[in-house]
């Protein structure tokens, strides 16, 4: 069965399915169970894990499209790098005693290698902008979008005009309609990035806005914006690590709220004025 290259090792085994022998049919039922496996064993150890004999590995990628096990091991390795969490699960016991110390390292050195590249020039250039700019969007998809809103949420304390896009049912077109060459976008990029993302970053640049990108992807990191902070997500677990990512956006609020000066005050004092009138804390 000849399979068209572009398809991923997953989408080339789900539709293999119905051709396969039943020992064939094992080894992929586990495989999509846990096809991060493919990126860490042989093809011998695939084969134990299965149940099923190295013979049966070897014929198995070759009717799915590969030249070798090692070819598409090497997809699912690489496709795993990108960020799809499927692709980083594994039929390997994880001690459960070792779980928070080995996450905490994890972390540790995820938010290190973040900062060892952040330069606090950017963030607070970046910060006097946002003072000066007459909106502030803040944009996000998949995984972004939660830390937009966590920005634009610690940011609005003192600035009057911050806006979170997209909004639900709201299409990019309604979005970048309101766009403004005097306003400042900060995009938070992260994989697995989706083509949205470079749609956003395309039209705000025709805008003439002013545009910062945070997170791990790339290809927006390098668009002709004016700001760029690369975050590290590296994981050894399913999940990207978001640690770094969280802290930079945490220090960008916190810059923003320590430079706001009187105006920024003055408004934190109202919103606690209202606190109090409305009771609502």
């Amino acid at each position: 069965m000849k399979k068209p290259s572009s398809h991923s090792f997953i989408s080339r085994v789900r539709s293999s399915m119905a051709d396969l022998h039943p020992t064939e049919r094992r080894l992929a039922e586990t495989l999509l169970s846990f096809p991060g496996d493919m990126a860490g064993y042989t093809a011998t150890e695939v084969a134990k894990v299965a149940g099923v004999s190295n013979a049966t590995v070897s014929r198995f990628v070759r009717k799915i499209g590969y030249a070798s096990y090692e070819e598409a091991r090497r997809e699912v390795r690489d496709a795993g790098k990108t960020g799809a969490a499927v692709l980083r699960f594994g039929t390997a016991d994880v001690d459960a005693k070792k779980a928070i110390s080995a996450h905490l390292d994890q972390s540790r050195r995820t938010l290190e290698k973040t900062y060892e590249e952040l330069d606090i020039s950017i963030v607070d250039d970046m910060v006097g902008a946002l003072h000066t700019a007459p909106r502030v969007w803040l944009a996000g998809y998949r995984a972004g979008y939660p830390l937009a809103s966590y920005l634009a949420w610690q940011i609005g304390q003192v600035l009057p005009s911050v806006r979170v896009t997209p909004k639900p049912g709201e299409t990019l077109a309604e979005t970048a309609a309101s766009f403004s060459e005097r306003d400042v976008l900060i995009l938070l990029g992260l994989r697995r990035s989706t083509k949205s993302a470079e749609a956003l970053v395309d039209a705000a640049l025709s805008t003439g806005m002013q545009m910062a990108v945070i997170g791990d992807v790339a290809t927006l990191l390098a668009a002709p914006v004016r700001w760029s902070l690369a975050c590290s997500t590296a994981s050894t677990g399913p999940l990207l690590n978001h640690t770094g990512v969280i802290a930079v956006c945490n220090l960008i609020a916190a810059r923003t709220l320590e430079l706001s000066g009187v105006d920024g005050r003055q408004r934190m004092e109202r919103i606690e004025e209202f606190h109090d009138q409305i009771g609502e804390l």
